[in-house]
């Protein structure tokens, strides 16, 4: 199982995060969701995210023009995470931008899902959210058994740092948090240490 930690905002905390010991496959910005207490201003984000690293970093998108997609396509980015975007216009960025697309979808019951089958042939990951964007609202993860294993899977809403993350294994392939990593708002370098030390424990076990 791999890890996403999101909502990163200063140099501090993504300096710890990507030096660790064990880090995650994925970092990610909120991009252009104003919003979110997680948002990033342009200037600031190009200047954060302006750094040699081996994981991941991924623009979070929601519904993006195609002024702020150029914008983001020239910084330091791997991934864009497309929120509230349709299959085909998820198409014509990917073609466009040359860039690999994780699809967000926010998941309340079974129908949606099944929407991951609109996004299978295009997007390299499937994300299934919950409805609360940034406030981390809980769904019920079961319904993504069905889902099949082919389908590169990441899960967010309500997942706690400190959870026994192994029951997730076998519907996820990436953990997905932001919130739970939070104390007063900002992230916590103790409840970012213990993820990431859980995540490593369930690859070493498998």
């Amino acid at each position: 199982m791999e890890a996403k930690i999101c909502g990163v905002k200063d140099s501090i905390t993504l300096n710890y995060i990507i030096n660790h010991k064990n880090p995650p496959g994925f970092v990610g910005f909120i991009s252009n969701y104003k919003k979110s207490k997680r948002y990033i201003e342009y200037d600031k984000l190009k200047k954060l995210i302006n750094i040699k690293k081996k994981v991941n970093f991924v623009s979070v998108l929601v519904n993006p023009n195609d002024d702020t997609l150029e914008k983001m396509k020239s910084l330091n980015f791997d991934y864009f995470q497309l929120y509230d975007v349709s299959p085909e216009k998820t198409k014509l960025i990917k073609e466009k931008h040359k860039i690999k697309i994780i699809s967000a979808l926010t998941i309340e019951d079974k129908k949606d899902v099944e929407k991951y089958k609109e996004y299978q042939l295009i997007s390299d990951i499937i994300l299934f959210d919950s409805k609360g964007y940034e406030k981390s609202i809980g769904f019920d993860h079961k319904l993504l058994n069905d889902v099949p294993n082919r389908i590169t899977k990441m899960l967010a809403g309500n997942i706690q740092f400190n959870d026994k993350l192994d029951k997730y294994s076998k519907i996820t392939d990436i953990i997905d948090i932001s919130g739970s990593l939070e104390t007063s708002g900002k992230k916590d370098i103790s409840k970012i240490n213990t993820f990431l030390e859980n995540i490593s424990k369930i690859k070493n076990e498998n």
